[in-house]
């Protein structure tokens, strides 16, 4: 017969910044070791509603809803909501008996997490971002191990013997090491081997803000400069269509692979997303990046501080942002040659392509113990 499985609970999601490092992880424990079976769980509201059922993994949904920071009367149903939530979890628990229950953030982490601790099973925590969110501010001291995307996390929990603290980055889709790959995939969209490429990209769901920005630098003429490469998101692709003029001006909804853009850009305009800075310091790509200013704790505006600081991008707060402002920054950074390659040195500095890989063998390591 075949050995038995080893059943790992990944929990995590709401959006795609808890549920693609759920992914990531569950990619490399599986590749570390196919005797593993990952198993996520996530909510039914949540974006893996729609993209779980596409991957290769057993998935259960919940029932959690999020914690409403505006609407806030919408919190009055959650002892009920809790109460059901808790009870869903621990019958996963309960009928998959983990080895290790690892958690990635979102509202449906939390309870289950809860739930594995009260049941006495391991649990391990994945901290996308430079401020750490609640789950991880409020279990870590529970957890066996804590993996930080950015190592400046680590002064805002508190942990007690044993957990474990690393700082592995974190986990994304490692960059293509094939050799010649920029001048190939420049030559396939119709870029020169010279030119100066601009990527801008707002995240899944695009950014207006950006967006307007960058639609009014191009009416002033203040880009003509450069190739520009620009990810508009669904919501805002027919207002900026006028822009699409290929091959110089690629204006598309996504960019799908995004690794394509990736490997063609020279300097990247973006939100600051733990899971977008990852890949951009895995690429060494300089940044200019414009947080999300009504994050929860400002959390967007912590990850843009910290690559700043590290050299790697420059902050550029939505409050300042404007068509004259962003072109004027994007020049300065594109004619000084040395500016550009120091920003790049520093963010590969900051890239942890391995960061998945690594992540998983601790996991492993953690789940044998049991």
């Amino acid at each position: 017969q075949p050995p038995a499985l080893m059943r790992i609970v990944i929990a995590g999601g709401g959006t795609g910044g808890h549920l693609m490092p759920a992914l990531a992880i569950a990619d490399a424990l599986r590749a570390v070791n196919p005797a593993v079976e990952p198993v996520l769980v996530g909510a039914r509201r949540g974006i893996e509603a729609t993209l779980l059922p596409k991957r290769p993994y057993r998935h259960v949904l919940l029932s959690a809803e999020p914690l409403y920071r505006g609407a806030w009367w919408n919190n009055l149903r959650w002892p009920f909501i809790a109460w059901r939530v808790l009870r869903q979890a621990g019958q996963v628990l309960e009928r998959e008996r983990p080895a290790l229950v690892v958690g990635t953030g979102g509202y449906a982490a939390g309870p289950v997490l809860f739930a594995a601790h009260r049941r006495g099973l391991p649990i391990a925590l994945q901290e996308q971002n430079a401020m750490p969110g609640l789950t991880t501010r409020l279990l870590a001291r529970w957890a066996t191990q804590v993996h930080l995307g950015f190592p400046e996390a680590e002064r805002h929990i508190r942990v007690r013997p044993p957990t474990r603290v690393f700082a592995h980055g974190n986990p994304i889709s490692p960059p293509s090491t094939e050799p010649g790959r920029r001048a190939r995939v420049r030559g396939e969209l119709g870029i020169p081997p010279e030119a100066q490429v601009l990527l801008v990209t707002g995240g899944s769901q695009g950014s207006r803000a950006i967006n307007e920005a960058v639609a009014r630098a191009l009416d002033a003429g203040a880009l003509e400069g450069m190739w520009l490469l620009w990810s508009t998101g669904e919501r805002h692709f027919e207002a900026q269509r006028r822009f699409d003029v290929p091959p110089k001006r690629q204006v598309r909804r996504f960019w799908d692979p995004i690794a394509t853009a990736y490997s063609a850009a020279d300097l990247v305009v973006a939100r600051s997303g733990a899971m977008t800075t990852a890949e951009l310091c895995a690429y060494g790509l300089p940044s200019i990046l414009v947080p999300f200013p009504h994050a929860a704790a400002g959390h967007l505006a912590r990850n843009a501080e910290a690559l700043e600081q590290a050299g790697a991008a420059v902050h550029l707060p939505e409050s300042a942002l404007n068509g004259a402002v962003l072109a004027d920054l994007v020049q300065d950074i594109l004619r000084r040659a040395d500016r550009l390659a120091a920003m790049s040195r520093a963010a590969a500095g900051r890239g942890h392509p391995e960061a998945a890989e690594r992540i998983a063998r601790q996991l492993l390591e953690e789940a044998a113990v049991k």
